[in-house]
């Protein structure tokens, strides 16, 4: 576990870092008293991103990525999503924060005493921007985070265009580094939740960065060398205790956001038949620790439901189906906001061994990788987990075993198990119950209906080139 977060003390900070507004009254002068500290801005992006990310990874990319089934409130679980209920609209935790982000790369790029804060500033854009834009495409981006310097009217830009031009997630990981390894000052980096200050754990975060979003448009470009050099340099993120996480605590107001919400909300959510049939198939005790036994089972045993029920047709009784586990609400202390991790790490280079891309052990990246998720989720790993069973590695096909225990850890992970379902195909999910589009699975998020009243002439051009915003048209890298 990293560092408890404080938030009744950042709230009371948040003043001075007021997130967007009067951004021509921004004294960068680190002595005055109304500049804006990077910090406090520092600290606010990485709990506010995370903080954020990991409810709607509970209430809506869990829906997506079939880990768990909304009861009630479910039109995003019957994939409407332009209808946003009790999560699905992470448009505007991505500009806030990128927006408040781009505040401390000026700050680092003008004012000698701030320049620590380049380098992780960058990595962060780099991570909040691929996230972005692996969700929803084409978007706004070059124009976006300029505040009273830039327009209240960005274009669109292209998702390639995102990935590797200059200020693009590519470039900005490289500058990130270079920045760091640049730096020769004395004064430290403050207000790093992720890392206590250490800048070397930072360039280790952006390899790992690298490492995932390589993998993500290996379809579209040849990274088999550039790949291959991250590897063989061993650089990143290898270890549990190397982890870009945060940890929430027992009680509030630092607790999971699920543990603060009324029961009602919490019980919404329960086991996915998809999430129950590949654990039970791989007789896998993390079951248990991320769901309970349901309450009218004689013997402790869990039950699945199938996703996107049509609430208003179908009765449904809580107690025949397994409702998150006590890690999500009663003690939450365990829990993480999951930046980047070991097991994500060398289950994409397992992937990447196993397709031919580098050379490596695939099955060692992917043992390695299994024994790290059960360790972070704090759950024994069965003596035979990894011999004999389901999940032995080549008692079946090699690429599926290491994509889906990828997607198995990736629960509450923001939407990076529908993100990654996307691109890979793994595991096979099932079709949901009373669809709403047409029985697909969406295959990207769509625009919110605020850019299409305030930023129309962009939007509408963003649309057509998407189908009408339609949610069943590919992300760049995936078409």
């Amino acid at each position: 576990m990293k560092h408890l977060v404080y938030i009744l003390s950042l709230f009371c900070l948040l003043g001075l870092s007021s997130c967007t507004k009067d951004f021509e009254d921004i004294n960068t002068n680190p002595n005055a008293p109304n500049s804006v500290q990077p910090s406090l801005l520092l600290r606010q992006v990485i709990y506010d991103f995370g903080e954020q990310m990991s409810y709607e990874g509970f209430v809506a990319g869990d829906l997506l990525s079939q880990h768990r089934t909304a009861l009630d409130f479910n039109l995003f679980d019957r994939h409407a999503l332009k209808s946003p209920q009790l999560g699905g609209n992470p448009w505007p935790i991505f500009y806030t924060n990128l927006r408040d982000n781009e505040i401390i790369i000026n700050q680092s790029q003008n004012v000698e005493t701030f320049a620590v804060y380049e380098g992780p500033a960058l990595i962060m854009k780099a991570y909040m921007a691929g996230i972005l834009t692996d969700l929803f495409g084409d978007v706004p981006y070059s124009e976006a985070f300029n505040g009273i310097d830039g327009t209240v009217k960005p274009s669109y830009d292209l998702q390639e265009n995102i990935y590797n031009a200059e200020d693009g997630i590519f470039d900005n990981l490289e500058k990130g580094v270079a920045a760091i390894n640049a730096y020769q000052g004395a004064i430290p980096l403050e207000g790093d939740i992720l890392f206590n200050g250490n800048l070397q754990a930072w360039i280790k975060f952006a390899n790992s960065l690298k490492i995932k979003h390589l993998m993500r448009v290996s379809n579209k470009m040849d990274v088999s060398s550039e790949l291959q050099a991250i590897f063989n340099e061993g650089n990143y993120i290898s270890l549990n205790s190397e982890n870009a996480i945060f940890n929430f605590t027992a009680t509030e107001p630092n607790s999971f956001r699920l543990a603060q919400l009324r029961i009602g909300d919490f019980n919404n959510f329960v086991l996915s038949e998809t999430m129950e049939n590949v654990l039970q198939d791989l007789e896998d005790p993390r079951l248990g620790t991320f769901f309970r036994p349901f309450d009218n089972s004689d013997s402790g045993g869990f039950n699945g439901l199938i996703n996107g029920i049509d609430a208003s047709q179908t009765s449904i009784a809580l107690a025949d189906y397994s409702r998150a586990g006590t890690l999500f609400r009663e003690d939450t202390s365990g829990l993480d906001a999951n930046f980047s991790t070991a097991w994500e790490t060398n289950f994409f280079l397992a992937e990447a061994a196993e397709r031919g891309i580098i050379t490596a052990n695939a099955q060692q990246l992917y043992e390695i990788g299994v024994q790290q998720a059960f360790e972070f989720w704090l759950t024994d790993l069965p003596e035979t987990y990894l011999t004999t069973g389901n999940a032995a590695y080549n008692t079946g096909n090699n690429l599926s075993q290491i994509l889906t225990q990828k997607w198995i850890a990736n629960i509450i992970n923001g939407y990076e198990g529908w993100t990654e379902w996307r691109r890979t195909g793994f595991p096979e999910f099932m079709p949901v119950d009373a669809s709403l589009n047409d029985g697909l699975i969406p295959v990207r998020m769509p625009y919110p209906s605020e850019e299409e009243a305030l930023n129309a002439d962009n939007y509408n051009e963003a649309a057509t080139a998407t189908n009408g915003n339609s949610i069943n048209a590919e992300v760049w890298w995936n078409e």
